[in-house]
């Protein structure tokens, strides 16, 4: 479909309007004007018809034996005076005694229209056709002294006439209204020469392009995005923007100050200089900020600044490395099935039959009781996942790894995702095997249970157990109770963050000689 320019749309509407206003009001002033001058028409042939039937001249003529020898010389006299078409002058009979053509005189009056005048004595304007044509007339009837009806002046206008002068007023007006289109078509035309230099030359669907573009540009950026004016008011703002400062409302039009540290975004207006890789921090977040200036003809209009959350690009490093982690202990437990691969040929080669039989029954009774939990009960294939890496890395590090025959667990809901389950239980179940690493019979226990509204995950160790002064920062960021010189505290304080995005708690009691760790999720988001 070919598009049609700004321009031309302002050109057709304005002239469309103009066309149509002048053509209505063209019509509706040619109506009331032509019914306002044929009402004046009559109204003055009545007046006239009346003062004729009033005259003592006329009234008398009647009574003499040639009325028409005194009447028409005053009925011409006064129809050329006036204007009028024809006064004629009729006795009871409609015989006329005046008429603008003398040969007409004492023929009957033509219309039909004297029976209210001759009959009732009424004074009334009628419109009907006669010897010179269509035309309005002004009934009268004629008294004598007596009071009787002896009778009847006409005076009448042709229509033709009448629609004569109506056309001859409406060329005037034309004139006006052509002067009128005129100055619309100019008027149009440099209103919409002002639009098209505003809008830099873009056409309406154009610009309606750009701003859809512009819309979807910003809200598919994960950075919060948002764009001040030269007086640090807020023109956009996208929605990772107001999730990462935590705004709900409009704020389009608002003064940036108080909404976000604006610091630098003022810095970049008054220098025009963009400033990179700024760090801020922004009631508990840490913020990595970058400000560019906007440019126009007139120097620094505005500022745009993109803003990540330091938090965030931390918390993804580490489900990155939690996913590794995850990946090493599928890694570890392939490796440890290969050993006893490798042990399980070797005493075959060797003949030890029955040493192989009593090796292969052992391994298939323990993995047939924790694969009849893990595969049976255990329906969710994210934790069957996890947990047959973590038995591996167990069985590597000769931990044993019990999984509570009562566990139970229905697919997981779909808000909660591998990278997540990953966070909170893989942490919780290495730190169990790193505590039980120097005791003599380490032993983990892990039970799973969704009954009711919450899924509970529970994890137990026998290993030495946490300082009491500890359990109260066990999940700060940062804190740790380990000699290692690796980094370290972090995986707790992140498993403790997912677990309050998905709006659960993780419960913690340690002894001596026992430790657990409680997860509660909620199923419902």
């Amino acid at each position: 479909m070919r598009k049609v320019s700004l321009e031309t749309k302002i050109l057709g509407l304005v002239l469309s309007l103009s066309l149509f206003l002048i053509i209505l009001l063209t019509t509706s002033f040619s109506y009331m004007e032509g019914r306002q001058i044929a009402k004046d028409k009559g109204q003055l042939a009545l007046e006239l018809s009346k003062t004729i039937s009033f005259m003592p001249t006329v009234t008398d003529a009647f009574e003499t034996d040639d009325p028409a020898r005194t009447i028409q010389p005053i009925a011409e006299k006064i129809r050329r005076e006036t204007g009028a078409e024809f006064i004629v002058v009729g006795n009871k009979e409609g015989i006329r005694y005046s008429h603008p053509l003398a040969s007409e005189i004492g023929k009957r009056m033509e219309g039909g229209d004297n029976a209210r005048a001759i009959q009732e004595g009424e004074y009334y304007v009628s419109e009907a056709a006669g010897s010179l044509g269509l035309s309005i007339r002004g009934k009268s009837p004629v008294f004598n002294a007596d009071g009787k009806i002896i009778g009847i002046v006409s005076v009448g206008f042709l229509v033709d006439d009448v629609r004569a002068q109506i056309f001859k007023d409406l060329s005037k007006e034309m004139i006006v209204s052509l002067v009128a289109i005129m100055i619309s078509i100019i008027g149009s035309y440099m209103l919409a020469r002002s639009i098209r230099k505003d809008t830099l030359g873009l056409e309406p669907f154009e610009i309606a392009n750009l701003y859809k573009e512009k819309n979807a540009v910003l809200q598919s950026v994960k950075e919060g995005i948002l764009a001040i004016d030269q007086n640090g008011l807020i023109t956009s703002m996208n929605q990772p923007a107001k999730k990462l400062l935590d705004i709900k409302e409009s704020v389009r039009h608002l003064n940036v100050d108080g909404l976000f540290p604006s610091k630098y975004l003022f810095e970049v207006l008054k220098s025009g200089e963009p400033q990179v890789d700024k760090e801020i921090s922004w009631k508990d977040k840490s913020v990595i900020v970058n400000c560019t200036p906007i440019f126009d003809s007139e120097g620094v209009s505005g500022v745009v600044a993109s803003f990540r959350d330091r938090t965030e690009i931390e918390e993804m490093v580490n489900t990155l490395s939690e996913v590794k982690m995850h990946s090493e202990d599928l890694r570890a437990q392939t490796h440890e099935f290969t050993n006893k691969l490798y042990v399980l040929s070797g005493l075959i080669q060797l003949g030890e039959y029955d040493e192989a039989i009593d090796m292969i029954q052992s391994e298939t009774s323990e993995l047939h009781s924790l694969n009849r939990v893990v595969f049976e009960q255990i329906k969710d294939t994210k934790v069957q996942a996890l947990l047959l890496g973590k038995i591996g890395k167990a069985s590597e590090k000769k931990i044993i790894f019990e999984i509570d025959a009562q566990s139970y667990l229905e697919k997981l809901p779909d808000h909660i995702k591998l990278s997540q389950l990953t966070l909170i239980l893989g942490n919780i179940i290495d730190n169990a095997l790193e505590a039980v690493s120097s005791v003599e019979e380490p032993l983990v226990k892990f039970f799973a249970t969704d009954i009711g509204n919450d899924m509970v995950f529970e994890v137990s160790d026998n290993g030495k157990g946490i300082p009491e002064d500890a359990v109260a920062h066990i999940f700060d960021r940062g804190f740790t109770s380990k000699n290692s010189g690796s980094p370290s505290g972090y995986g707790l304080a992140n498993a403790d963050h997912v677990v309050k995005e998905l709006g659960g708690i993780i419960e913690v009691h340690s002894e001596d000689g026992n430790t657990i760790f409680t997860v509660y999720l909620p199923k419902e988001q």
